[in-house]
């Protein structure tokens, strides 16, 4: 089990009724930190609950090893699980529902106690632990979720949107927590998020799920490298609109944020790089261009472009 990836999928389906939440899904993805990306409705949470044997699907799974359809609860006894929305126990406080937790989990009740006060310590309900979770904040039961899902020292954690809710400031808190976990605990992590923000800040690989398929599955730097081949930012002195026109007709897409113009250039136009036929078509009209270069793009642009580039295959 010590070598197995994170996660290995082979032509994963699950409908609900009539409806395919997640379509074929094939993928292997190593130990690290995974950003889950995807729209809502896009499968990310319906994927989590499948990878923890907690919903029916067609073809197989497998996490950390262990295949998801026969050995569910041991996965499951390796795994934390932060889910999206409230889980806390009427009633209880910080600590007895984390103890019951790790409990769950297969720790023996001292050592389970001992756990609970320890975790709610790190997420920084130390002085909170005895009040009840009802009367918690927005931003604290986030935290007792975080910490109900590492209590038992999981291999792997699933967080679904962890900062949902929160204000700026609670993001930036919760977000450091989840970035020193695997420093601190060796554990991996698959973040599912619609956030690319909170992606970008703890993780270096991305799934991007679009209407429950795969669109991209890799590092978060090549699928930037990926989104931007052929992308350029180029500026004229004076005629961006001049420059737009000509370059659409050479079968460029161009849009114009304010002067500067982002220009994508489709492969295989004639014998010319795509700097070469940017300065033909600018001479050409006669147009000073003041500056070229390639497109560096942010994650949200690179993932956009991911899912357009997967509609264009499907259509």
């Amino acid at each position: 089990m010590a070598t197995a990836p994170l996660l290995q999928l082979t032509d994963l389906h699950k409908r609900y009724g009539a409806h395919q939440a997640l379509r074929g899904i094939t993928l292997q993805a190593p130990m690290g930190a995974i950003g889950l990306l995807g729209p809502n409705g896009a499968g990310k949470s319906t994927l989590l609950k499948v990878m923890l044997g907690l919903l029916p699907f067609d073809g197989t799974a497998a996490v950390l090893g262990f295949d998801v359809k026969t050995d569910a609860r041991k996965l499951r006894a390796r795994v934390g699980y932060m889910p999206e929305r409230d889980c806390y126990l009427p009633g209880m406080n910080a600590v007895e529902f984390c103890t019951y937790a790790a409990e769950l989990s297969g720790l023996p009740a001292n050592e389970a106690m001992q756990r609970a006060h320890a975790v709610l310590e790190f997420v920084g309900l130390g002085d909170k632990r005895y009040q009840k979770i009802d009367g918690y904040s927005t931003g604290m039961k986030q935290r007792v979720k975080l910490a109900q899902a590492l209590v038992h020292d999981p291999r792997l954690l699933l967080l679904d949107e962890p900062t949902n809710g929160l204000d700026p400031d609670g993001r930036e808190e919760m977000l450091a927590l989840i970035e020193s976990l695997p420093g601190r605990t060796g554990c991996a992590i698959l973040l599912s998020s619609h956030l690319l923000h909170d992606v970008e800040r703890v993780c270096q690989r991305a799934i991007l799920l679009h209407q429950g398929e795969i669109v991209y599955s890799g590092t978060i730097e090549d699928l930037r490298k990926e989104g931007q081949k052929d992308l350029y930012e180029v500026r004229v002195k004076i005629g961006e609109e001049k420059l737009k026109a000509a370059l659409e007709k050479r079968g460029c897409r161009v849009e114009d944020d304010g002067g500067m113009l982002t220009v994508h250039v489709p492969q295989g136009d004639g014998e010319k790089k795509p700097t070469e036929l940017i300065f033909a078509v600018a001479e050409a009209e006669g147009l000073q261009v003041r500056h070229l270069s390639p497109r560096k793009l942010t994650l949200e642009s690179a993932f956009v472009r991911a899912v357009e580039d997967a509609k264009k295959e499907t259509a």
